[in-house]
């Protein structure tokens, strides 16, 4: 059970991900309000999982670690969005922050026993 807000909270990833970012993609030749609204309709779905994701999550973890999951959870999907949705190549900066959000997590968990 866990795992389950963990899950949840990638799954809202992917909504808010494409919330943010697909339009650029999708919805480049629509009027700003119409992806607005668009992007609010699938915001809402991340909402879905995410509230609660963390409402279920608070119990195995605590506020600053569910933060620092959902972190390096946003760039894991963004990631693989990047790559396979918008086609775009990642830096080798985006390792090293990546590489930084790994070292966040460390600090985060280091003292759970």
């Amino acid at each position: 059970m866990r795992f389950l807000p963990v899950l949840m909270l990638v799954m809202s990833n992917v909504f808010m991900t494409y919330a943010w970012y697909g339009h650029l993609k999708d919805f480049r030749a629509r009027p700003l309000l119409l992806v607005i609204l668009i992007s609010w309709g699938v915001a809402f779905f991340e909402y879905c999982l995410q509230v609660p994701a963390n409402r279920l999550g608070a119990g195995y973890f605590s506020l600053p670690q569910l933060k620092v999951i959902q972190e390096i959870l946003a760039m894991g999907v963004f990631a693989l969005f990047c790559i396979f949705y918008m086609r775009e190549k990642l830096t080798w900066d985006f390792l090293w922050a990546s590489l930084c959000l790994a070292g966040a997590a460390f600090f985060m968990f280091r003292n759970i026993g």
